[in-house]
């Protein structure tokens, strides 16, 4: 799951980005309205976190040129302010839900899974299935053959990455910009290593492997005979 910050107070960024990047998601982090409308526009983001006062745009005229485009993204706005005129507002102007600075990190985290269940609800399937494995992007939890698998968040993200592109070969270099979300160094083994754990965990206590390496090119999931 991708989330987009816009907050150009970057120490309540790095507490949000760190505590969201530990529950599994990837955090695109922009300082200012007009960066963080650039994010909005160019790539596909399963939420935001907007705050009102941000420099060059404001959270307000962020979500409205974001709206302007026909783009459909969950949007929690984040404010000191606290008066129910600022809050009826943001909720006008295409805010899904408005939370009041100081909050609780474990509200905020909270408030984006509800945000993004209620929006996965009504636009796309919430299961993943291949084969006989199944993953329950609510629930995040894994299974194969009715047999629950543990994950750890970062294997969660690369599962999740590969079952969304089965039957589709992926590099190396978009699995580390899709799971990791930092540049390409072509000198890692991270992915190696991340692929071999994950097969211990969904391969190898199975006949049928589900996890193939392409040479050359990156690996597979999917279903083979």
């Amino acid at each position: 799951m991708r989330i987009l910050l816009v907050e150009d107070d970057l120490r309540t960024a790095g507490l949000i980005r760190k505590m969201l990047t530990q529950e599994g998601y990837i955090v695109e982090h922009a300082i200012d309205g007009e960066d963080g409308l650039i994010l909005a526009l160019n790539e596909n983001f399963d939420a935001a976190i907007l705050d009102i006062m941000l420099p060059r745009l404001d959270g307000i005229q962020l979500i409205e040129r974001i709206r302007g485009h026909g783009r459909i993204l969950p949007v929690i706005f984040l404010s000191a302010r606290s008066s129910v005129d600022d809050r009826i507002k943001g909720l006008r102007a295409g805010g899904d839900d408005y939370l009041v600075k100081p909050f609780a990190l474990s509200e905020l985290l909270t408030r984006v899974q509800a945000l993004i269940r209620r929006a996965t609800s009504m636009s796309e399937p919430t299961t993943l299935k291949v084969g006989d494995l199944t993953m329950d992007l609510l629930s995040r939890k894994v299974s194969r053959s009715n047999m629950t698998i543990e994950l750890q968040p970062l294997e969660f993200s690369l599962l999740e990455y590969l079952m969304r592109n089965a039957g589709r070969v992926v590099s190396k270099t978009m699995i580390i910009e899709h799971v990791w979300d930092y540049s390409f160094d072509p000198h890692t083994n991270v992915v190696e290593a991340r692929i071999c754990h994950l097969r211990d965990k969904i391969d190898r206590p199975f006949e049928k492997k589900l996890i193939h390496t392409i040479r050359g090119a990156g690996y597979i999931l999917e279903e083979r005979e």
